[in-house]
């Protein structure tokens, strides 16, 4: 009895230290969420639905956390998407607005300073990552990195989050795609051709001066009257003549 008394003084600081030990122990850290990263965020309740309901974010959260595989995400802000057109996200079907959302996600992860000497263009998850279907270009200018894609001119004005496995930064418009909303502008409309000039009718020399076909019947018809007259006066003086030389 007297040994057993004196081991329970050791097993009760054995158990007490078993207790303190498991409650200050850290917790293992949980698997990368994309939605929870951008919720702690703050601003971007939009992108956050869009990813859900296409099912994006399962993808995303999925292929962080089974594979090394890095991702680089362009977050656009709530004002972002209360700035576009009205019917712009309606006038696409579900289909190219899962490729919408896939544009904003590059299948490598990008720091800032790396934006500095990647190649344009950078290909995104949206459409055939082989053949550029849904191109991205990223320019820096010191620590300013600009995104255009052929429609919008943007930049990252914000890290959100950023690990070895994820860089999310904050864009404040919706990276609108050339295959998507890249209408082409219009064609020019082909330059009127000068209407056709009447050909001048040939006009005989003088013929500026000269009389009105009517008028020049006219001067004709006087012409033959007045040398009848003529004649025929002629004549008449021509018998007064003759008579008065019969008299003598």
């Amino acid at each position: 009895m007297t040994k057993l008394f004196n081991f329970l003084p050791f097993l009760f600081l054995n158990i007490f230290i078993q207790t303190i030990s498991a409650q200050v122990a850290p917790a293992p850290a949980g698997p990368t969420n994309i939605t929870q990263v951008l919720e702690k965020a703050g601003q971007f309740t939009t992108f956050i639905k869009l990813l859900k309901a296409s099912q994006i974010a399962d993808r995303i959260n999925s292929q962080l956390n089974n594979s090394n595989q890095g991702l680089t995400v362009f977050a656009p802000t709530d004002n972002a998407f209360s700035s576009l057109k009205a019917g712009t996200l309606n006038s696409i079907n579900s289909q190219d607005q899962m490729q919408l959302i896939q544009f904003h996600i590059l299948p490598t992860l990008y720091t800032i300073s790396q934006f500095q000497t990647a190649s344009n263009p950078l290909h995104t998850q949206a459409g055939n990552s082989d053949d550029g279907e849904y191109p991205l270009n990223v320019t820096t200018s010191g620590n300013q990195v600009n995104v255009t894609t052929g429609v919008v001119d943007t930049t990252v004005s914000n890290t959100i989050y950023s690990d070895n496995q994820l860089a999310v930064y904050q864009v404040d418009k919706v990276l609108l795609p050339m295959k998507l909303f890249g209408a082409m502008a219009p064609a020019a409309s082909p330059a009127e051709a000068p209407a056709p000039t009447k050909p001048e009718k040939n006009v005989r020399a003088g013929a500026a001066d000269s009389p009105s076909g009517s008028d020049t019947s006219a001067d004709a018809s006087s012409a033959v009257s007045l040398k009848r007259h003529m004649v025929e006066g002629v004549t008449f003086v021509v018998a007064v003549v003759a008579m008065v030389v019969s008299c003598f």
